[in-house]
């Protein structure tokens, strides 16, 4: 299961990714950026409907949160991304990557959470 969902969602990383960087260009990496927040608001969504709402089989965990997200956000390549950013002079373009991914991140893992815990 997790093999499936990490290639899935690896896959789903790539094209998304891509299709992002292709529109809007290479100078500030909003593929990954937006990758990494809908990875935040998705696992806040799953886990709390796969934990606190729902009594799954255990196998829709590893295939969706540990698999398809594992495979899908893309920590290490912000973190690289943002190293790139800073040592082609654009520091603050850096900055804002790592603060509006971690504070826009928080605010969709939240928000998932919030409506999954909805009745």
């Amino acid at each position: 299961m997790v093999m499936l969902g990490g290639a899935t969602g690896s896959l789903a990383r790539y094209v998304l990714g891509t299709a992002i960087m292709n529109r809007l260009g290479p100078r500030f990496p909003v593929g990954t950026f937006v990758i990494n927040v809908s990875g935040s608001f998705l696992i806040g969504l799953l886990m709390t409907l796969l934990t606190e709402r729902l009594q799954p089989h255990p196998n829709w965990r590893f295939l969706l949160v540990v698999g398809f997200l594992g495979g899908y956000t893309t920590f290490s390549s912000f973190e690289w991304e943002t190293l790139s950013l800073v040592k082609d002079g654009g520091r603050w373009l850096g900055l804002f990557n790592v603060v509006g991914s971690v504070l826009l991140g928080y605010a969709a893992v939240w928000l998932g959470s919030i409506i999954a815990a909805k009745r």
